[in-house]
């Protein structure tokens, strides 16, 4: 028997296996059992699938756009920046 497609009975003991597998996890890998376990569960979303397949940037940054975080990044450093909440109330929104 395809134990992919095993059927209810063979899918519960797999469930009942697992849940004893996770009881017998050391206490200091429950984090990481539990990010695998996120994965696993995660990995059947088409649109997460497609971003994780995605390919990386590879687009050069350009001078400009250099220069335009850096310039963000003073006015972030002067305090010359307002919040959404603060544009929001000044816009009456």
């Amino acid at each position: 028997m395809n134990p992919i497609n095993a059927g209810p009975i063979m899918e519960a003991k797999a469930k009942e296996r697992l849940y004893h597998l996770v009881d017998q996890v050391p206490e200091d890998e429950v984090h990481t059992a539990e990010r695998f376990l996120e994965y696993l569960s995660a990995t059947h979303d088409p649109v997460l699938r497609s971003l994780m397949a995605a390919p990386a940037e590879d687009e050069p940054i350009t001078p400009e756009e250099e220069e335009a975080v850096r310039e963000a990044l003073e006015d972030v450093a002067a305090g010359r920046m307002h919040s959404l909440d603060d544009v929001k109330k000044e816009l009456g929104l």
